[in-house]
């Protein structure tokens, strides 16, 4: 559960900091290291991919240009994907 939220923030993160200034693919690449990483089932992997795509288009139709809530919106998802990381690297980290 909490690397499909994870999933879903990186999907969002994309989106907005690229919409907001940032240009590049790192947050989509880092959710390609998870999927490295976790070596997922296909249906997991679908699952992963849905919550970061799902992520993106929750953003992608409301948002057409950066504006405070944006910005504010990226850094509460910036904060709540940092303690979902650092958990799940704590539980499930080698």
């Amino acid at each position: 559960t909490k690397l499909l939220r994870l999933s879903e923030i990186l999907g969002s993160v994309h989106f907005l900091r690229n919409l907001c200034g940032e240009q590049g693919m790192a947050w989509r690449d880092s959710m390609v290291r998870i999927l490295d990483a976790e070596k997922p089932d296909e249906a997991r992997k679908a699952k992963l991919t849905a919550a970061f795509n799902h992520g993106y288009r929750s953003f992608d139709g409301v948002y057409v240009r950066c504006t405070q809530q944006a910005t504010d919106a990226i850094k509460l998802f910036m904060k709540e994907g940092e303690v979902l990381a650092e958990d799940i690297a704590s539980r499930y980290g080698n």
